[in-house]
């Protein structure tokens, strides 16, 4: 309409018009109400009487096919407009999302203990959450240095307190002068506080006997699935059969499933050997990925070791076999590494998948891309908590590494007590300092004993302890008695040295 046609409308000139089913509160221009007062004039909508017309034929559709929220009366008896997001215009990929270890049943516990301390009567007087790992829940007490650190740097007033050990606080001290404003309270780096990832790379490298490790290819993270998400948001792309498709084990931690439901890509289930204690067989990877192949694209391979939930260890033989594996598939490699220190079987010792890639040679350790990740969440810690974690990236595209950090800046930073607490696990106390004989006693052995169970557990030699005799306190010893014949004493003595050596590069 012109404005030359347009009319001024006053309360003077308004009428409501109700005659007529297309007839609405202002007027069109020259469109005079019959029988009415002729200065008024009314707006009337084009009939929409022809079948064939766009409008009518969109106002036949309903308001859910439309894309429009669906009006409905409410009790007062005035229409409200529904929700816009509802269960059936959410993102569908959310739906297809399942975490077993915090479902239905999980939630049944959560009113059961409600019901418990209302006073209701049950066969049982407590709800013992065993459905995940969190230690603390269960009553796991937390190790006190590393408590006493976090203490210190949210609170540095208490490095004046006596109380507190020297370890304690030169620890803590250490930790605040990384941070902005040498507060934990401020923002890091998105890749995490320098001084934290320098640390574990200097644990990594313990770790693996000497393989170095670069502190820039070090990712703090919210826990081990944030970073385990991340990888896989980089790896998912395509679609139809080029859709991005994950390997992984079943059983697995529900975890895997549903990040991948969530990020729209493929599942591609491997079956582990239930009558072989749960082991990995490199046929069975072979059969999932040709299958795979017919129907999306398989880009990388997930590894649980130790397994969760099987808790089967992989041999070193078997690791060396997934990573010729990936190898020739050309798979991109995800070590969940996270229970490395539970470790208990006899015959049983855990590989880092990237020590083993490094000393299978040049054609491996130069081109498998593979990423690790560890947590504070398990192992002796138990903190889930504090959500710190780590993850390692080997032979990343650099353009893609830019791209993973440029993905992590999004989130700012993880948790910088978190960050704290994985400093602290990677670099707990060292024989000699103040803390050294509490914490190993914390984490159930005294340190000859702990010696002594390494080394059997390494090199097969049986030794006593010296707590087992009484010693000075600080002081720790083993003894060690030699038979006839004699002959093999100077193997022996090597195999002890070689270990002592191994040990204290790993724990000094």
């Amino acid at each position: 309409m012109s404005a030359a046609r347009m009319q001024v409308l006053s309360s003077r000139n308004v009428r409501l018009l109700s005659r007529g089913r297309n007839e609405v509160f202002a007027g069109r221009s020259g469109a005079q109400r019959p029988g009415g007062d002729p200065r008024t004039r009314s707006l009337t909508c084009p009939p929409l009487s022809s079948s064939s017309s766009p409008g009518r034929a969109l106002s036949s559709l309903s308001a859910t096919r439309r894309g429009l929220p669906k009006e409905k009366m409410s009790e007062n008896g005035i229409m409200s407009r529904a929700k816009v997001l509802t269960i059936d215009t959410m993102n569908p990929t959310v739906k297809k999302v399942e975490y077993a270890v915090r479902g239905p049943i999980v939630q049944r516990a959560v009113e059961l203990e409600r019901e418990l301390s209302e006073g209701m009567k049950k066969p049982f007087a407590e709800v013992i959450k065993a459905n995940i790992g969190d230690a603390h829940a269960m009553g796991q007490q937390p190790i006190t240095f590393f408590r006493q650190v976090l203490a210190l740097c949210s609170y540095p007033e208490l490095l004046s307190d006596s109380t507190f050990p020297e370890d304690a606080k030169s620890r803590a001290c250490r930790i605040l002068q990384s941070c902005g404003g040498n507060s934990m309270g401020s923002y890091s780096a998105s890749q995490g506080i320098d001084s934290v990832r320098q640390d574990v790379a200097r644990y990594i490298e313990r770790r693996d006997g000497g393989v170095a490790c670069d502190p820039d290819n070090i990712y703090l993270t919210t826990g081990a699935s944030d970073g385990i998400v991340t990888m896989l948001k980089l790896l998912v792309c395509g679609e139809g059969t080029t859709r991005t498709g994950v390997m992984i084990p079943i059983p697995q931690y529900p975890l895997y499933s549903a990040a991948l439901a969530e990020l729209g890509a493929v599942q591609i289930n491997y079956f582990l050997n239930e009558e072989k204690c749960w082991s990995l067989d490199i046929t069975e990877l072979q059969r999932a990925v040709n299958e795979a192949r017919q129907y999306c694209n398989p880009r990388a391979l997930c590894i649980i070791n130790p397994g969760n939930p099987t808790g089967q260890v992989q041999s070193r033989q078997c690791i060396e076999d997934v990573i010729r594996f990936a190898a020739k598939e050309r798979l991109f490699l995800m070590a969940d590494e996270v229970y490395q220190d539970n470790v208990y079987a006899e015959g049983c010792q855990f590989h880092s998948f990237k020590k083993v890639l490094f000393e299978m040679g040049p054609e491996y350790a130069e081109t498998v891309e593979l990423a690790s990740f560890h947590s504070t969440s398990k192992c002796y810690m138990g903190e889930c908590g504090f959500r710190g974690g780590y993850m390692e990236i080997i032979n990343m595209d650099d353009e893609v590494k830019d791209q993973l950090t440029k993905l992590l800046s999004v989130r700012l930073c993880p948790p910088v007590p978190g960050q704290a607490l994985m400093d602290l696990v990677v670099n707990p106390p060292q024989p000699g300092e103040p803390s050294y004989g509490s914490f190993i006693k914390e984490m159930g052995q005294q340190p000859d004993m702990f010696y002594c169970m390494k080394m059997l557990e390494e090199t097969g030699i049986c030794l006593v302890p010296g707590s087992g005799f009484g010693q000075k306190d600080g002081t720790y010893h083993f003894r060690m008695t030699i038979l006839p014949p004699t002959d093999k004493l100077k193997i022996l003595l090597n195999k002890v040295k070689e270990f002592h050596q191994r040990f204290t590069q790993q724990y000094s």
